[in-house]
């Protein structure tokens, strides 16, 4: 995908044609946000097949291995299907992962709230049919629309976080520690001693998880704050990679360009011209 965001529609035409088509699993470099308002879909994903009526919500994580069947329920099927790269809403997006890594799928009630996050997707896919989108509002509008899935997801499963197997504790743990200590220049043993386990244990959760190992994990936190500041402030180059822990320029430069493929300052002039 080359567009930051991207919002569609399956209905019944496109449902019966993915019927149709070679479905086999796969994965994505962007985040996928599936909300389902009647229909239903089977979906392979965390190396099991479960399947939901709508309405429901699904999240695929850039990079999990995944397939989706869209079906007829009632001869009906209406899905949003909405994809962003994760420096769209780089600070959501990384708690999204703590979030749904093990719960991918999520049934809703039929109720005003669900009404309210179709409203949202509309005024979203009514902004980006304009000429010239307002990538900024369309942004707001993502971060209220997640917001409103969160705190509809707490209400249905309210006890969700108490069921996590010891694995699952251990990665959200990381995430919360990492949270506030990613801008530090610290290790996977840092990580490992906070949690009272080896490196190699803390790195086999993490590949198993997010297939990444710790590393990688802290230094796309890292980059994701990068991303963030290069859009959100004016400071230089200089400036946001000694924040992160980068104190050569040109080391900082050479592991953004790598991880995104771009440098930081061409990311920045790209970005702005984009979203202004």
């Amino acid at each position: 995908m080359e567009n930051l965001f991207k919002i569609y529609k399956v209905d019944n035409k496109e449902a019966l044609y993915i019927q149709s088509q070679i479905n086999e699993p796969h994965n994505h470099q962007f985040e996928e946000l599936i909300i389902g308002i009647k229909g239903k879909i089977e979906h392979f994903i965390d190396f099991k097949t479960e399947s939901y009526s709508a309405p429901f919500i699904c999240f695929v994580s850039r990079g999990k291995i995944h397939r989706v069947l869209p079906m007829l329920e009632n001869g009906e099927c209406d899905f949003w299907v909405i994809r962003f790269k994760s420096e769209f809403i780089p600070e959501t997006t990384f708690n999204l992962y703590g979030y749904y890594h093990d719960a991918a799928n999520i049934n809703l009630k039929k109720d005003r709230c669900f009404d309210r996050i179709n409203q949202i997707c509309q005024i979203i896919n009514d902004e980006m049919k304009q000429d010239k989108p307002e990538l900024a509002v369309v942004r707001e509008l993502l971060n209220t629309l997640f917001a409103m899935i969160e705190s509809e997801r707490k209400k249905v499963n309210p006890d969700h976080l108490n069921l996590y197997k010891n694995q699952d504790i251990t990665f959200k743990n990381f995430l919360n520690i990492l949270e506030d200590n990613f801008k530090r220049p610290e290790g996977v043993n840092y990580y490992a001693e906070k949690l009272f386990m080896s490196a190699r244990n803390l790195n086999s959760i993490t590949q198993s998880i997010l297939q990444q190992s710790v590393s990688e994990i802290i230094e796309t936190r890292k980059l994701t704050e990068a991303k963030n500041l290069l859009l959100k402030t004016n400071k230089t180059i200089s400036e946001i990679g000694f924040e992160l822990g980068y104190t050569d320029k040109a080391y900082f430069t050479s592991v953004f360009k790598k991880k995104s493929g771009i440098t930081p300052s061409d990311f920045r002039i790209e970005m702005n011209k984009l979203i202004s």
